[in-house]
């Protein structure tokens, strides 16, 4: 009988030892998993912090602006200048048909997906890009480019990826250019460029 219970008691002990030890390795798992989340959403800011610089020390005549729209759980969000009309033809004169358009004014404007997306059917990997357009009288190539830099320093062979899309008429005249989200599902939104009397959606699927 006493052998039994020494048996019984190395048994309980061992059961104990193994289970702590268990938890404590599943407790610094879960420690080592919210650690690395950390680091991975202090880079994704340091990362978009650097890519959305825009110029800000003194007012400007084409504004900064920032949009922000979230698809599911994914944040996207859009920087970029806002030019005015100022009772001037747009599109086919100071915005030329068949040519690259930094999409705004001053720096380019910049696109950031914080994990892979597809665009208007196609493949684009996470991360943030210049958002250049070449713009026609019923088409845009939307443009997706890896290079950030000042709106008229378009670098070709940065491109990761062009769509096109077809040009819709505005109800009403926009003053100031505007970027903008619209029929937004947990799956897909529509970005909108407007200006003046045109618009040109192109939609986003996570």
């Amino acid at each position: 009988m006493k052998l039994l219970t020494q048996i019984f008691t190395v048994v309980l002990f061992l059961g104990l030892s193994f289970g702590c030890a268990q938890s404590q390795d599943t407790g610094d798992k879960e420690k080592m998993g919210k650690e690395e989340m950390m680091k991975e959403d202090m880079s994704s800011a340091v990362q978009f912090s650097e890519a959305h610089k825009r110029g800000n020390e003194e007012s400007r005549t084409s504004p900064n602006a920032a949009v922000m729209q979230t698809i599911g759980t994914m944040p996207v969000t859009i920087t970029y200048g806002r030019p005015g009309m100022r009772g001037r033809v747009i599109f086919g004169d100071l915005v030329p048909y068949d040519e690259v358009w930094r999409t705004g004014a001053n720096e380019s404007a910049v696109i950031t997906f914080p994990k892979d997306v597809t665009i208007e059917g196609k493949s684009l990997k996470a991360g943030s890009y210049s958002l250049y357009t070449v713009p026609g009288e019923d088409n845009w190539t939307i443009v997706f480019n890896s290079k950030t830099s000042w709106g008229t320093q378009y670098d070709k062979s940065e491109d990761a990826l062009r769509v096109q899309t077809e040009s819709k008429s505005a109800e009403t005249p926009m003053e100031q250019f505007m970027i903008y989200f619209q029929n937004v599902t947990d799956s897909s939104a529509e970005v909108v460029l407007q200006w003046d009397e045109t618009k040109v959606p192109f939609t986003v699927e996570v």
